[in-house]
């Protein structure tokens, strides 16, 4: 490559936004292709005007509904309306900054760190984004409120409990049809920890996808098919660590625990066609280079921006705990700032919500 080293004054900040593209982003690539994200034309139009930089709400259309009258010359037919919802979404902002000193290319007879960084910039961005996907997740399974608990409840299948308390063959088809009843086809991705893709890969319920590298290399990928659905393996899923407990209570009475050991428990994901919109709505200024003459003899400081939207699929981003204009993972997670997309009436008892059946969104509790 032309200015193999770094170098802020022949820098071009398009060549190395197109080297760092050109590397393959397998797990989000594969993500894509699963079509669980999905392009939104109404949030990328409100966030190219001036009125929508870091947040917008977007409408989104009611269904009919209502149940039919008699007809029989008699009954007189009666007519009903559709509300309008809206979805709030956010943008989330990320930056980062890495150093080359100079005395590192001398060292080495002259090393392409250009090339070096761009493929580790290309890894690097994949992963922010998959954390922002799991912080948002993770978000929306923490709200309260009657009907967002509703989604929570029904799209949550918990086997911690169970004699084993691991999943199983049929674990996945239960949890889909659990939250999506007969749209559980639509479901297409699952996220889930290394430890229990492992009791899957033992079970021999997981098949590894392989890439071929441009030496013509092939390797397994954190990445297979269970199902017939993707699997992205990272063990950034949520865990808890469960202590032994003595038995209390009465069997077969609520609130009964029976004894058991310390145990850890596992989150998996599971998600559907559609089931978060995604848009890349770009910075003034995504790659950038200074010169500090001066510190460790000369170097370099490359700076990479960026700002996406990710928004689940009848589920609003509401701001309420946000103290900047971009959340942080730690605000993605509050289920403070999600909510069913509704209505809008002022009190709960008068909105009318989206049917929870249609978010294909589903969570999977397990203790391996």
């Amino acid at each position: 490559m032309p200015n193999a080293k770094f170098d802020s004054k022949s820098f071009n900040p398009e060549a190395f936004k197109y080297a760092v593209e050109r590397v393959p982003n397998l797990k989000m690539n594969e993500i894509k292709k699963s079509a669980a994200l999905a392009g939104n034309p109404d949030i990328r139009a409100a966030f190219s005007s001036q009125g929508g930089t870091a947040y917008a709400r977007i409408a989104m259309r009611g269904l009919i509904d209502g149940d039919a009258v008699n007809y029989d010359g008699e009954t007189d037919i009666t007519a009903t309306s559709t509300k309008t919802f809206e979805q709030g979404v956010v943008v989330v902002g990320r930056a980062k900054a890495w150093v080359e000193k100079d005395f590192s290319y001398d060292i080495t007879g002259g090393v392409d760190f250009m090339d070096n960084v761009s493929r580790q910039v290309a890894e690097y961005k994949d992963g922010l984004d998959q954390d922002t996907i799991l912080a948002i997740l993770q978000g929306i399974f923490a709200m309260t409120g009657t009907k967002n608990l509703e989604f929570v409840n029904k799209h949550t299948t918990d086997v911690s409990a169970e004699p084993d308390g691991v999943i199983g063959p049929t674990t996945l088809n239960t949890a889909m049809n659990a939250a999506c009843g007969a749209k559980k086809g639509q479901f297409s991705l699952v996220f889930m920890h290394s430890d229990v893709a492992t009791n899957l890969e033992n079970l021999r319920l997981i098949e590894h996808l392989k890439y071929t590298d441009k030496d013509g290399i092939t390797r397994d990928l954190a990445l297979g098919t269970w199902n017939g659905r993707t699997v992205v393996i990272d063990d950034d899923m949520p865990v808890e660590n469960v202590d032994a407990a003595e038995e209390s209570g009465t069997p077969g009475e609520p609130g009964y625990v029976p004894a058991h050991g310390a145990y850890t428990k596992y989150t998996t994901y599971a998600l559907g066609r559609g089931s978060i919109s995604y848009e890349d709505i770009g910075a003034k200024v995504p790659y950038s280079m200074a010169r500090d003459e001066k510190t460790n003899g000369g170097e370099d400081t490359l700076y990479m921006r960026q700002r996406k939207v990710f928004a689940p699929y009848g589920i609003s981003y509401e701001k309420k705990s946000q103290a900047t204009l971009s959340p942080t993972d730690a605000e993605l997670k509050n289920g403070a700032n999600w909510t069913l997309v509704h209505s809008g009436e002022s009190t709960e008892n008068k909105r009318s919500f989206i049917e929870h059946k249609a978010i294909p969104i589903a969570r999977i509790i397990s203790r391996g």
